[in-house]
């Protein structure tokens, strides 16, 4: 298999879009896939020929579990607005603040998956606004003169 392009219909019916779904996947360790390229509104899934059958075996219970969680919102178990992959991906500072807001657990959040407990990656920050990103560049670089 050299790619795949993944849709589905789910963000008519409750909101979920494929930029939900490739930020949850960073919860469960994995880079993000390509996003509405080369077809809008879906994901492109490419392995490598070099990916272990072991590594592709974790990334489809990922997915097997994504959607799971995606039949839980369809089922009513969470808001449309405020579940695991609409706050998708989560970062130790969120889920370690006193303050948390969301109807699903913490252990929900950043350990969907049993394996997770064992080997985790902690994104360094949670959801960012991508449209807002790409419409609003700003450079954090250093001022040209700090070089002077």
């Amino acid at each position: 298999m050299n790619a795949l392009l993944i849709s589905d219909p789910l963000k008519e019916s409750i909101g979920i879009e494929v930029d939900d779904i490739a930020k949850r996947l960073v919860d469960f360790g994995f880079h993000a896939p390509t996003m509405s390229f080369p077809v809008p509104g879906t994901l492109m899934i490419e392995p490598t020929e070099s990916e272990s059958l072991k590594e592709i075996d974790r990334f489809c219970d990922a997915m097997i579990e994504i959607r799971n969680e995606i039949s839980e919102i369809e089922n009513g178990d969470y808001p449309l607005d405020n579940n695991v992959l609409k706050h998708a991906p989560h970062s130790a500072e969120e889920v370690t603040s006193d303050r948390w807001e969301h109807p699903y657990s913490r252990e929900k959040a950043v350990y969907p998956l049993k394996y997770l407990k064992k080997s985790k990656y902690w994104v360094p920050v949670s959801r960012i606004d991508n449209v807002h990103g790409d419409r609003n560049l700003m450079c954090s670089c250093p001022s040209i003169k700090d070089f002077e």
